[in-house]
């Protein structure tokens, strides 16, 4: 029997029973041949970094869907999913084409759908909840499985939709090709459930990994590996508050490019056919030289 994978509608037994975007796997306009491409917004307010990350997303969703047919994006936890509720706002509520969004998870914790520590109950009260996109295009992990085999079914799962193309493909390492992944990044320097020194940042054939024993509850998670987030086209990291400014400093600053990298997984993003785009407010960007991490300006 195939594994299932899991939707907002609990699981269901074949990718074929489900509306698929076969559309061809092209770039987004602009956004291709960019390597290591960087760039560092900086906002005054966290209310400035939502409106603002709201348009960034519409925009690439909208050349996603004109280019290709769909927009697959995988998103983490944290504040990063209360920064999105603007897109459940005027105009976006109304312009953007939510029934061609494919919405994954880029890491979760291995506990029920509606417990507090859910990135999926945080995400689908936020956000699904209030925008419409399709059930069947929502991707989640299966909270009923064991974490060891809910992350090898939820890669299962990636690559049937990387068959079809609804999920892209990287010319350079075969790995998905997401249009979007949306990362929060803590205070130690973890994106996703990748977390500083953890051997699951060495990772280079999985996709989906899982860990045991993280550093912060719950213990047990899933996550992407660092090949498949640095395949996607698009990459935001989101950072705000001023705990988070010392690992931002390190993390946007070319002066640490000799360090250890694995001690501050942020660094560690790096695409390789795609852009990574910082979003931070004041407080983040405090004890950083934005002008030595990218090409944004302080706004």
């Amino acid at each position: 029997m195939s594994p299932k994978i899991s939707t907002e509608e609990d699981s269901f037994s074949s990718v074929s029973n489900r509306e698929i975007c076969y559309a061809e796997a092209r770039p987004i306009p602009g956004m291709a041949d960019l390597g290591e491409s960087r760039e560092v917004r900086v906002f005054e307010s966290t209310d400035e970094l939502a409106i603002d990350l709201a348009e960034y997303i519409s925009l690439l969703s909208e050349d996603s869907v004109k280019e290709r047919g769909c927009f697959t994006v995988a998103l983490s936890g944290g504040s990063l999913i209360s920064m999105m509720g603007k897109l459940c706002e005027a105009p976006y509520n109304k312009t953007v084409d939510w029934t061609k969004w494919y919405v994954f998870w880029a890491d979760e914790r291995a506990v029920a759908k509606n417990h507090v520590d859910s990135n999926f109950k945080l995400t689908r009260d936020a956000f699904l909840s209030r925008v419409s996109i399709l059930n069947s295009h929502v991707f989640s992990i299966n909270h009923n499985a064991t974490v060891e085999d809910a992350a090898g079914e939820y890669e299962f799962a990636i690559r049937q939709l990387v068959k079809v193309r609804t999920v892209g493909v990287s010319e350079r390492n075969d790995c998905p090709k997401f249009d979007l992944i949306l990362l929060d990044m803590g205070p130690d320097g973890h994106v996703a459930s990748l977390f500083p020194n953890h051997p699951a940042l060495k990772l280079k054939e999985e996709w989906v990994t899982y860990i045991a024993d993280s550093p912060i509850p719950p213990p047990e998670r899933i996550t992407f590996t660092l090949p498949v987030i640095n395949s996607a086209s698009n990459i935001v990291i989101v950072a705000t508050g001023e705990e988070k400014a010392t690992a931002v400093g390190l993390a946007i600053s070319h002066e640490n490019e000799n360090s250890n990298a694995f001690s501050l997984p942020a660094r560690m993003v790096r695409p390789t056919d795609g852009k990574l785009v910082w979003f931070l407010d004041s407080s983040a960007a405090s004890l950083g030289d934005v002008s030595n991490g990218g090409s944004g300006e302080a706004m």
